[in-house]
């Protein structure tokens, strides 16, 4: 176990999502299902719950059958404890170099970006503030535990997906176009958003706040504050060992191989599926409506693609979306992922529940292939500079591969 793992798991909660710093072979999307409270408007429209919290983690809709999940919050759960269960201990495997994703999926007005935190994360209490902001403190908390022996830098962008076009929202006015391009393994990277490097959270904070003000919204029926767009916050950590292979002395380092690793952790808050008849959108509305539900239909069939027992369906069709296009690695690639289905408990909304419910029990069964993210120059150093440390009799073998992984490099370019 490396210095990281070792680090992390001390102090990652037993009740919590991906309970190790270390995964071995493919782990499961984990989905959880948050129940907001009924509105005093359902209320007065006559309306009722019809969804249920039951026990072992099980959700019932009016008297149909019930969907179980990792895990089910009911209408009293507290923003703390979707973020301890949730997002804590993605943040620690962030640390060992693990690709992480939170993604609030959901029909609209069912409190899919209260729970992420997106917007008012400097002028919200304690108590209010979502998944976001609780890992922005929380991250550089960890920082300042473990800056004796490591080197941090953190990289932050923030975009939206509008009408299906990719806009910055660190940079609303940039002339630049943000494209998708595929470099490693045909996994799209943005091209073109603001990067901006951050050394607290206040500084993180006041980007996310300014951020989420050139955020789309409109009010419709069932929002006053409708998200128009998909956002995407990602937050790049880079660390460095500063006591690494290069130091004198002889000693080996308790992080040699580890000396230059990155993680992405991605925030997704989904704009939510609605009903035109229900929201009463009329034109640009109706038009944003249309390209919202438009994306969600093509992530409920990149989730069905990816959970197909048959093996017959061997497309994946993420190219129909740049939302889907974007998410690539956080279903079915390189990340550990959480899902959060925000439902609402009103008879009124039972149907768009039911299918909410349907997409995220499909979600628990997509396999990921979470690898650590280590730098392979600095992997191909450590080897080399590791073999002072070989005993005499086995140092030519490993001399040998040295040098085939020197030569099959050069071949490659």
């Amino acid at each position: 176990m490396t210095t990281d793992e070792r680090e992390g798991s001390e102090d990652l909660d037993p009740s919590g999502f991906f309970g190790k710093t270390t995964t071995k072979g493919n782990c499961s999307v984990k989905v959880a299902v948050r129940i907001r409270p009924i509105l005093p408007k359902e209320i007065a429209a006559g309306g009722s719950i019809c969804v249920q919290a039951n026990a072992d983690n099980a959700v019932s809709v009016g008297a149909g059958k019930g969907f179980s999940f990792d895990k089910v919050f009911g209408t009293d759960s507290t923003q703390e404890e979707v973020f301890s269960v949730c997002a804590k201990n993605l943040l620690l495997s962030s640390f060992a170099g693990y690709n992480s994703t939170v993604l609030a999926y959901g029909q609209t007005c069912s409190g899919k970006t209260f729970t992420m935190g997106t917007d008012a994360a400097l002028t919200a209490s304690k108590e209010q503030q979502g998944i976001i902001p609780r890992v922005v403190q929380m991250m550089f908390d960890e920082i300042e535990r473990r800056k004796a022996s490591k080197e941090f830098i953190i990289k932050v962008s923030f975009i939206e997906i509008y009408n299906e076009e990719i806009r910055d929202l660190l940079d609303p006015q940039a002339h630049t176009k943000i494209t998708l391009r595929e470099f490693t393994r045909g996994i799209p990277s943005l091209c073109g958003q603001q990067e901006e490097k951050v050394a607290n959270y206040e500084a993180l904070f006041r980007l996310l706040e300014r951020g989420a003000v050139h955020r789309r919204t409109r009010c419709t029926l069932m929002n006053e504050h409708s998200s128009r767009s998909h956002a995407v916050l990602v937050i790049n950590i880079e660390q460095h060992l500063i006591e690494d292979l290069y130091q004198t002395g002889g000693e080996k380092s308790e992080g040699t191989g580890q000396e230059f690793i990155t993680a992405k952790f991605h925030f997704v808050d989904l704009a939510g599926s609605e009903r035109i008849k229900k929201t009463g959108a009329e034109g640009e509305a109706l038009q944003e409506g249309i390209n919202i539900n438009k994306a969600l239909f093509v992530l409920g069939k990149v989730i069905n693609a990816l959970t197909d027992e048959t093996g017959r369906n061997q497309y994946k069709p993420y190219r129909e979306s740049n939302l889907t296009r974007i998410l690539q690695d956080s279903l079915g690639g390189n990340a550990r992922t959480t899902m959060i289905a925000c439902v609402s408990p009103a008879d009124s909304n039972q149907e768009e529940t039911l299918s909410t419910l349907l997409y995220a029990c499909k979600a628990r069964s997509i396999k990921n292939k979470p690898v650590v993210n280590r730098d392979p120059n600095s992997m191909l150093i450590h080897q080399l500079l590791s073999l002072i440390h070989i005993s005499e009799p086995t140092r030519p073998l490993y001399i040998s591969y040295a040098v085939f992984c020197l030569k099959k490099k050069k071949k490659k370019k």
